[in-house]
């Protein structure tokens, strides 16, 4: 059982009964789209985020994106971290069909992916990386940002470190600096942003 001082805001009430099967936390539903209309659900997170930290995990399609974008809005202090789940396709048992993007949701996710997801936070390992933080210039110089190929670039980076497909450039930055250090990116990129 994995033991985690941040409180943990998912999607739905399955999300947080796959999660409450292997961690022990404050485990928060959104229920999907009712936060955005859901005022003391919102001040629950933002309590939370400003003692305990929080940690937004929500499933990798545009729906989950939706939501993990406005709490990134709604919640401006604290501590906010981003988990992601890699894009994996499939059907969550309890449904009949795939979703609308055929993509697995955290409670369709194995332990061991949502783990990696955690560690791949920052959150099993303690704090983010030392050193000197990786910058937009850096995905620049990598051919990971502003230029024609960067999103196809972009997209095979985040399929190598099992991440989802659908990240910005600016949160993809935040997650690789939660991951690793500048030197690490740079070996990685084969030094091109050095």
């Amino acid at each position: 059982m994995l033991s985690i001082p941040q409180a943990i805001i998912v999607e739905g009430k399955y999300d947080k009964i796959r999660l409450s099967s292997f961690v022990r936390a404050v485990i928060i539903p959104t229920q999907g789209f009712r936060i955005f209309k859901d005022p003391e659900m919102l001040a629950l997170i933002r309590h939370y985020a400003r003692t305990t930290g929080i940690l937004i995990l929500t499933d990798s399609d545009r729906a989950g994106f939706a939501i993990r974008n406005y709490l990134r809005g709604a919640v401006s202090e604290g501590d906010i971290r981003h988990v992601y789940i890699p894009d994996v396709f499939g059907k969550e048992k309890r449904k009949d069909k795939p979703s609308a993007e055929g993509k697995l949701g955290v409670e369709g996710m194995e332990t061991q992916v949502l783990r990696e997801a955690f560690a791949r936070a920052g959150v099993l390992a303690g704090e983010a990386p030392e050193g000197e933080p990786i910058t937009r210039t850096d995905l620049y110089l990598a051919g990971l940002s502003g230029r024609q190929d960067s999103a196809a670039a972009r997209r095979a980076l985040q399929k190598q470190l099992g991440l989802p497909g659908m990240l910005s450039a600016g949160a993809l930055l935040e997650v690789l600096n939660s991951m690793m250090t500048r030197e690490e990116f740079c070996r990685m990129t084969s030094g091109k942003a050095e």
